[in-house]
């Protein structure tokens, strides 16, 4: 078949994609696995350095606080890369770019396992987050085309439990390692991961083109949207919560409930499952009642996260705890599809700057977590910061409804 792909519409999709790439059910399949062993990789690397952090500090002469910063590196490299890839990269091929993307996570993780120093760590760090935003975004919408008709949705979710059962699986192999054979052995299993996701994408990703008339330009059309700007908000700020306690868990198991050493895997585990739950049942949420989803997600975090200052004091009320927070992620794919919802044909960026957010929400609840622990205020004072964070999100989200509504009363007062 010589003809060129049409195009489809940007409201399902920002992908061209001929008809037969999705005609084989086998194919679509084992399309969405290489896509998710990718996201499987990134998710293992993001979060394995949380449970590793004594590891790390101990490693490179650092306090615990301090080596936290690593934590927020990667995270500050999503926030800048998600956009600047997403923006630059618009008229890649799609399996190049995703090629391309995993190829860098993969060289920067093992480059980190060699970081000889605190100041490099972080810089690797920084670069190994880069291609992060980017390849969740463009694998998100990879998958939307190449879905049966009516599996959109159910696509890009399967593409995300990738990433959420990271947390499950591969985080808590990788902190097994890292235990076993020092935090570097971490990012060396994660970069093969990595590379096992290069061969797949190369095998199993059809050549897709990108979307008719794709430039920069029409990609940076969505930031003049307030309301992107608010539904990033929403999640930079009112998701940092899990974040805030999430870093600092491992010494905040420790020392507060008095958990042995080799528990803190399976309370990772139970992390993961806890995201992979909230990531299912967000999902139809979301598609019964949107807005009332994501406030009604923001209250439950607050309150979760709250909780956590008085439940770290027993070993199995801080490990229901840290479950639950898990399941804070549920505002996830409320949020993408807010996003996508609001942010018009520039769906590439939209999709990206998602995980910007969080990143975000990572780098900012990391930060202010080690301030508080830092201060003098304990590591249980990290559920607190958590809560306020999401009780900034909620005022965000209140000033998105309000906005919302004002702008949609403007046409009917003219029409007065």
């Amino acid at each position: 078949m010589n003809a060129s792909p049409p195009a489809l519409d940007s409201a399902d999709t920002d992908i061209s994609v001929s008809s037969s790439s999705s005609a084989a059910p086998v194919n679509f399949l084992r399309a969405v696995l290489a896509l998710g062993v990718g996201g499987f990789a990134i998710g293992t690397g993001e979060f394995v350095i949380m449970g590793l952090l004594p590891e790390v500090a101990k490693d490179i002469g650092v306090s615990i606080p301090e080596a936290g910063h690593v934590i927020s590196a990667y995270a500050l490299g999503v926030v800048i890369g998600a956009p600047v890839l997403a923006v630059l990269a618009a008229g890649w091929r799609r399996r190049a770019l995703l090629i391309a993307l995993m190829a860098v996570f993969a060289a920067g993780n093992f480059a980190s396992a060699a970081a000889p120093t605190y100041l490099l760590l972080n810089l690797l760090r920084f670069a190994t987050g880069l291609p992060h935003g980017t390849y969740f975004g463009v694998a998100a919408l990879v998958a939307a085309a190449l879905a049966p008709p009516g599996k959109r949705a159910r696509a890009v979710g399967l593409v995300m439990l990738g990433l959420t059962g990271a947390t499950l699986v591969g985080v808590p192999i990788a902190a097994w390692l890292g235990q076993l054979f020092g935090w570097r052995a971490a990012f060396v299993f994660v970069g093969v991961i990595a590379l096992v996701a290069i061969v797949l994408l190369r095998r199993d990703i059809p050549d897709l083109a990108p979307p008719a008339g794709a430039s920069p330009w029409r990609e940076l059309g969505a930031l003049k949207r307030k309301q992107v700007w608010f539904t990033l908000g929403i999640g930079a700020i009112g998701f940092g919560g899990m974040f805030s306690v999430f870093s600092y868990i491992k010494p905040t198991l420790i020392e507060v409930a008095g958990m042995p050493l080799g528990g803190v895997p399976l309370v990772l585990a139970l992390f993961g499952l806890g995201m992979v739950m909230g990531n299912l049942v967000g999902s139809r949420l979301a598609d019964k009642s949107l807005m009332r989803t994501i406030g009604g997600l923001l209250v439950y975090a607050a309150v979760v996260l709250a909780l956590f200052t008085f439940a770290a004091h027993n070993v199995y009320t801080a490990a229901f705890n840290v479950f639950l927070i898990g399941t804070t992620v549920a505002i996830g794919p409320a949020l993408q599809i807010r996003l996508m919802d609001v942010a018009g044909d520039a769906q590439t960026l939209a999709a990206a700057l998602n995980h910007s957010a969080f990143n975000m929400a990572n780098a900012l609840g990391a930060w202010l977590g080690g301030v508080a622990i830092a201060a003098g205020l304990g590591w249980t004072s990290t559920g607190w910061v958590g809560a306020l964070l999401a009780l900034a999100g909620i005022g965000v989200f209140g000033w998105a409804v309000a906005s919302a509504r004002a702008t949609a009363r403007q046409p009917a007062a003219a029409a007065c």
